[in-house]
């Protein structure tokens, strides 16, 4: 009562406190609304933005198309991380290609499109399931049938996985045809401007002589290494002079950053290592007591090899396995042992060994019907007249199939997981005899199976292994884990984590120029959380511990500093600059010093201290010479022997690697006659290289912005 009482006079108060925290919340969603909503575009090209949901579509499209063209069931996380960077340097460059096409005039007409699939040579083209059995080039007519069975299709009438295929089929079609339109434009803009440079008569003869003409030289050199780097001394005036020449080099058009960090990978204990070995063993004693269900017993020893019940040619086991299984018998378990190639405990039973047909021809009919009686009736009715002499071929059509003859190997399906249906079908297809016929139940539907071939008969086995590695246990990984976080804990700013971490058993890892657009930190997968961080941190800030990698590691980040979009600063570059003058200041040092030794001959120069000699044969103007004495490769021999005369001695010239003086003692020139128009057209093919270096300058005018990291 005294409660109630407290608040009837508290009443007022309480209508003002509730009326402003509803105030409050309803004001807070009114915000939510009014202010601007948080951008969800992964970039940006010449002004216009692409979504999230839109790039995502991408990647799915090309994904699928990976799949379908390879036979995957899937990809690893490397290969996503691969299509999606294609995805976005596809889209990139064809909208950049887009828009100059477009000021051009450019485009592709759907005639040039039915050109290149009636060439058929396009390498796209290969990439499709329309090939020729016999040949494997591109067969446009199984296109064009195709097409025509997909569009008069009834889906009603076919299988589901028929369905799905089609499906499939049509979209991994309708990329290629998307991909033929881009990859034309950017054949026709290429060749635009390619066309726009020309090779002539004078650079033609140029070139020739450059590549024909030859000469032997001697050469005599005094390396820079011959000068110790402490005796030069660099003005901060003459860095900054260096820098200002060479600013334009300097120039990076992304946003970078500098951290260190701390990867902690977590290994098994010896008590873990001991507890895996004993279980193993324990395993391997009830293995050979075990005689049927090897599949759930495999399956329950944690092995990493599971127990399908079929026969495999001996290739599809591991390798430890391999070379120990000719030393056990059959129905033997092998003892248990330690593999170091993949950080294993194992042991196996050899269980039975057939000699068995590897690849096997087959034809089928799949049928269903409304219920699972009604599919038994038709499928008995269809099996039923095929034994009496109906024709395969002509009963499949009528359900929508082909009914044409397929071949599977072992390799189909060694090595990928089987198990179910697919375990049902392909035991049963091994396991018949060539011209059966049998009507197999698989999930709600029925297939007429047929095998109509079969050869390369090997010796095939089914073994049970128990392979399992060596990993950490729970409590291995919760101790390095509260050890790391104590650590961060302790260690929270960047000063800290540099003078403590060697002390506390960590390595502390460099990283520069890390930039937005790769996947992770230090190659470690699951590291793209941090990535993010460390585009949001300030310099100086460290990150909270990261579990990553196969949830076998830790990981803690500090940033060290930011590189901003535009110029590098000339203390990110400094050390790059400071040996080009102290290159340039040893040679002035060199050159100075030959002087002052009044060298006239070879000879003298030759027995400079220091010096080092070389003879060099077939010197051309085409192409740098190596010289062996200096380590290095010195294009300026080759610009001097191109124009001096013979016996005639240089003077000192600065190289790459010391100041040398080079003397020709022999010229001869390669047996080819001069071809004008052959030499014109190597030219142009060299400038075309050159030409496909436009896409850069067109990624730079686009203002290209990549935030993908935001995403994905």
């Amino acid at each position: 009562m005294a409660t109630l009482q407290k608040i009837r006079t508290k009443g007022p108060l309480l209508v003002i406190v509730i009326g402003l925290a509803l105030f409050a919340f309803i004001a807070g969603d009114a915000w939510k609304v009014l202010q601007p909503h948080q951008s969800h575009d992964v970039g940006e090209v010449n002004g216009e933005s692409i979504s999230a949901q839109d790039y995502q579509a991408l990647v799915e499209e090309y994904t699928e198309v990976i799949k379908l063209s390879n036979g995957l069931n899937s990809l690893t996380d490397e290969q996503t991380n691969q299509v999606k960077d294609e995805v976005w340097r596809a889209y990139v460059n064809n909208k950049l290609l887009e828009k100059e096409a477009k000021k051009l005039g450019l485009t592709v007409s759907k005639a040039e499109v039915q050109s290149i699939i009636d060439a058929g040579v396009n390498p796209a083209l290969q990439q499709t399931p329309f090939r020729n059995p016999q040949t494997g080039a591109f067969d446009k007519d199984m296109l064009k049938k195709f097409l025509v069975d997909y569009a008069k299709m009834d889906k009603t009438k076919m299988p589901s996985q028929y369905v799905e295929y089609y499906e499939s089929m049509y979209k991994l079609w309708s990329f290629i045809e998307k991909t033929l339109v881009q990859s034309r434009l950017a054949e026709k803009y290429q060749a635009l401007v390619t066309k726009a440079l020309f090779s002539n008569p004078v650079e033609a003869q140029v070139a020739f002589d450059g590549r024909v003409n030859q000469a032997d030289v001697l050469l005599a050199a005094v390396p820079y290494t011959s000068v110790v780097d402490s005796t030069i001394t660099v003005k901060e005036s003459e860095l900054k002079d260096l820098y200002n020449k060479r600013k334009e080099e300097f120039k990076q058009y992304v946003e970078t950053r500098n951290i260190k960090y701390i990867d902690v990978q977590v290994t098994a204990s010896n008590e873990d290592r001991a507890a895996i070995e004993n279980e193993v063993v324990d395993y391997s004693n009830q293995l050979a007591s075990t005689n049927a269900d090897y599949t759930s017993f495999i399956r329950s020893t944690g092995s990493t090899f599971p127990y399908v019940d079929l026969y495999y040619n001996k290739t599809a086991f591991p390798a430890d396995v391999v070379a120990r299984m000719d030393s056990v018998s059959l129905g033997q378990v092998s003892a248990p042992y330690y593999n170091s190639a993949d950080n294993t405990f194992n042991s196996f039973k050899v269980l039975s060994k057939i000699s068995a047909a590897d690849s096997i021809q087959f034809r089928q009919i799949q049928l269903q019907a409304e219920d699972a009686a009604k599919t038994k009736a038709l499928a008995d009715s269809v099996y039923n007249a095929i034994k009496g002499g109906a024709d395969f071929t002509a009963l499949a059509k009528k359900y929508g199939q082909t009914g044409e003859a397929n071949w599977i190997s072992s390799a189909n399906y060694e090595g990928a997981p089987v198990d179910g249906d697919n375990l049902k079908f392909i035991s049963t297809l091994t396991s018949i005899g060539t011209n059966d016929l049998t009507n197999l139940t698989l999930g709600q539907a029925s297939i007429i199976l047929e095998v109509t071939n079969k050869k390369a008969v090997k010796d095939k086995y089914k073994v049970a292994v128990i392979k399992r590695p060596v990993d950490f246990s729970k409590e291995t990984y919760s101790k390095a884990y509260n050890e790391f976080s104590q650590f961060i804990a302790a260690n929270p700013t960047l000063d800290k984590v540099v003078a403590n971490a060697e002390e506390a058993g960590y390595k502390l890892l460099d990283r520069n120029d890390l930039a937005s657009y790769e996947h992770g930190i230090g190659g470690i997968k699951g590291t793209k959380e941090a990535l993010k961080w460390a585009f949001a941190a300030k310099p100086g800030d460290v990150s909270g511990l990261y579990e990553c990698g196969e949830s076998d590691r830790m990981l803690v980040v500090a940033l060290t500093g930011v590189i901003e979009e535009g110029y590098r600063p000339l203390a990110q570059v400094q050390d790059q600059l400071r040996a080009e003058i102290i290159k340039d200041k040893k040679a002035e040092k060199i050159m100075a010093d030959m002087k002052a030794a009044n060298a006239t001959s070879f000879d003298q120069y030759k027995s400079m201290a220091n010096a080092v000699s070389d003879s060099i044969k077939h010197v051309t103007f085409a192409a740098p010479a190596y010289v062996a004495a200096l380590r290095s490769s010195e294009p300026l021999v080759g610009a001097y022997a191109s124009v001096a005369e013979l016996n005639k001695l240089s003077a000192p010239i600065k190289g790459n690697a010391g100041v040398f003086v080079v003397q020709l003692y022999a010229k001869d020139k390669l047996n080819e006659t001069f071809n004008q128009k052959e030499e014109e057209t190597t030219l142009e093919s060299m400038h075309a290289r050159l030409a496909s270096r436009f896409m850069n300058d067109l990624y730079l005018k686009g203002k290209v912005k990549d935030n993908r990291y935001l995403f994905f």
